[in-house]
């Protein structure tokens, strides 16, 4: 079977103009919702020293080169979190960006190479407005669209509705019968062989190279997610202190960090933190995952010693990345991400068969 046309045959981007145009649209209206708040919107570089120090994420990586000849790596912004934590230690007090970041290795229904994240933050407002910010945006996004419903892969959702608030340890109970925070200690201290003895009972697959982060991801994934914002939005939050990334701990509970994350239709929109503004602290975990990228895949990527510096003048502050395109994907009951970007990277080329052999 030939492959389908590219999205610059005139006839196939007439039936995507729709839309794309109401993704316009929609992007309008998110920028004047933030600018009636007296949000500033910020551009940042998207070269970067650090791409994000997650030990599975992918960055495209470029070279710099000076003027004296010398060479220098630098990489595509994974997000725009570092400058915009820097411009909020400059002195900035709510500031938001729409525009294109990078990930290597993800193409799928939800994943795009390069794709547009919305990403805002509150100075001296908790965690929790953020969760306001973040339903109300996914009400415009819909109203805007003329959408009563949101519909993907078989799964429904009302976007005008109260999100669910249902923390990670009860969702983990509730969809995959599971204890988690029995096997954290507030130290970050995990249970490795605990987990994966409480997942083997449940029917979830342990492999013996597992570590505990690993058995976390396929829970979430397997179990907890599919289940997700089905009916309503759902904001999955209290993440334990292991996966808190750049999040500080809970004042209630320091077995678990200030993060959401929000769904709707199993599709995770949006990824929020209470912000954590110890440098020494955010140090000791960009390192831990650096090592565990090392023992993955072999490498590392640089810490920004210079965000690291303007974390420790950084005010207090709560701060959220949205994924764009999958909230216009929802809004107009488009079927993938790469049917609201204007412009999609085209599928590699696979390679060709080898010519068989003679007989």
């Amino acid at each position: 079977m030939p492959d389908a046309s590219p999205w610059w045959t005139p006839d196939v981007h007439a039936d995507r103009r729709p839309r794309l145009m109401m993704r316009n649209a929609i992007a309008a209206e998110t920028r004047a919702w933030f600018g009636a708040r007296d949000f500033v919107e910020v551009t940042t570089g998207a070269l970067q020293v650090s791409p994000g120090n997650e030990a599975h994420l992918m960055a495209f990586s470029t070279e710099l080169v000076g003027e004296d000849g010398s060479r220098s790596t630098l990489y595509l912004h994974t997000s725009p979190e570092f400058a915009c934590k820097k411009l909020l230690a400059a002195g900035e007090r709510k500031l938001f960006s729409l525009g294109p970041v990078y990930r290597n290795g993800e193409r799928s229904r939800l994943h795009h190479p390069e794709f547009t994240m919305l990403e805002w933050y509150r100075v001296g407002e908790t965690y929790e407005a953020l969760m306001e910010d973040a339903a109300a945006l996914i009400a415009l996004a819909a109203e805007r669209a003329g959408a009563k419903r949101f519909r993907f892969r078989g799964r429904e959702a009302d976007p005008f509705a109260e999100p669910e608030r249902i923390t990670v340890a009860e969702a983990f109970s509730r969809h995959a019968g599971i204890d988690l925070l029995a096997t954290v200690e507030a130290s970050g201290a995990t249970d490795r062989d605990g987990l994966a003895a409480a997942m083997t009972a449940s029917g979830l697959r342990v492999d013996a190279g597992d570590s505990w982060g690993d058995l976390v991801s396929r829970a979430l994934v397997e179990r907890v997610e599919p289940q997700l914002g089905d009916g309503r939005p759902t904001i999955l939050m209290e993440y334990p202190i292991p996966e808190a990334a750049l999040a500080r701990p809970s004042p209630g509970n320091p077995k678990v960090a200030e993060r959401f994350e929000i769904y709707c239709c199993g599709v995770e929109l949006a990824n929020a933190f209470g912000e954590l503004t110890d440098a020494a602290v955010q140090r000791r975990r960009f390192e831990a995952e650096m090592d565990e990228r090392a023992r993955i895949y072999g490498e590392r990527y640089p810490l920004d010693e210079d965000f690291l510096a303007a974390l420790a003048v950084m005010p207090e502050a709560s701060g959220i990345a949205l994924g764009f395109d999958r909230l216009a994907m929802l809004a107009v009951g488009a079927e993938k991400i790469d049917d609201v970007i204007w412009a999609p990277m085209p599928a590699p080329a696979r390679p060709a068969a080898p010519p068989a052999a003679k007989p």
